[in-house]
């Protein structure tokens, strides 16, 4: 039995020189059948690039002229541009490794909707990047964290040989399906950077749906290619993270929690930046 077909959508803002990477290796990949790249905002030069790209190569669709509305909304409005049955969605600093698509669609093809299935990220050295497999965000989960103790995500621990449910998975790479994607309304776009993934995969669950976490596909990280400071970043992750307790808050008591707790959380964050 054929497959669905696959778009991949790579959002990029200042993404650098790794982009021409992730976007060779989707062009190559014989499971990848269509790209959408969104342009948040790059400079002239690649910009350029990667019109040029995206005109040479007839399975690219390139969307630009939005400005930086970012990443979630990035991925929502690639979506929209997308036909497939299922999409990819990739980092601008990942490169896909061959195969993974297909090992991708191999533990999605028995699930029921809303799913989301993603796959193991590593860096040069070959070692399992934080985030890839993540347990439920709480609010001690992130307390802990921000003082150096990871009772969160799960690269410390033993690697599964192959698919197993997870709590949450990386929103640099995995693969949903648009009728998973459109049940879930997307990406949350009031989050501006970070902790959309985490939203989503939430929701996925709520609304009786899995999530996966799938060993045997992988993509390549290079990370921190974009041209944007890490304080910048962290003030995003901040705001991110106090949007994401106050809106899963449960009850008067953990809303009291949430806020006496949260704009310690948000200030850390963006203190270690």
């Amino acid at each position: 039995m054929s497959q669905p077909k696959v778009t991949a959508i790579v959002v990029s803002y200042n993404t650098g020189h790794r982009l021409k990477e992730c976007l060779y290796a989707l062009d190559a990949d014989p499971n990848v059948d269509a790209v959408v790249v969104v342009d948040n905002g790059n400079p002239e030069q690649d910009a350029q690039y990667i019109a040029d790209f995206c005109e040479v190569c007839a399975t690219f669709t390139l969307v630009a002229g939005q400005g930086n509305i970012g990443f979630g909304a990035g991925v929502n409005l690639g979506a929209s541009k997308a036909s497939t049955e299922q999409f990819l969605v990739i980092n601008p600093d990942a490169v896909l490794r061959w195969g993974s698509v297909e090992q991708l669609q191999e533990t999605a093809r028995e699930l029921a909707e809303p799913w989301i299935v993603g796959g193991r990220i590593f860096n040069l050295r070959g070692v399992e990047e934080r985030g890839a497999r993540r347990k439920e965000l709480t609010l001690f989960r992130a307390m802990t964290r921000v003082v150096g103790w990871n009772t969160w995500t799960l690269e410390h621990t033993p690697a599964p040989d192959g698919p197993v449910p997870m709590d949450l998975i990386s929103g640099a790479f995995f693969l949903t399906s648009k009728a998973s994607f459109e049940q879930l309304g997307g990406f949350d776009e009031d989050y501006f950077l970070h902790v959309e993934d985490i939203d989503l995969c939430r929701r996925c669950r709520e609304a009786g749906g899995t999530v996966m976490y799938d060993p045997r596909a992988g993509a390549l990280h290079y990370g921190s290619t974009s041209d944007v400071s890490s304080r910048a970043v962290a003030a995003h992750k901040a705001k991110s993270l106090k949007r994401y307790f106050r809106k899963f808050s449960k009850g008067p008591f953990e809303r009291v929690l949430v806020e006496i707790f949260v704009p310690f959380i948000g200030f850390a964050t963006w203190l270690s930046g």
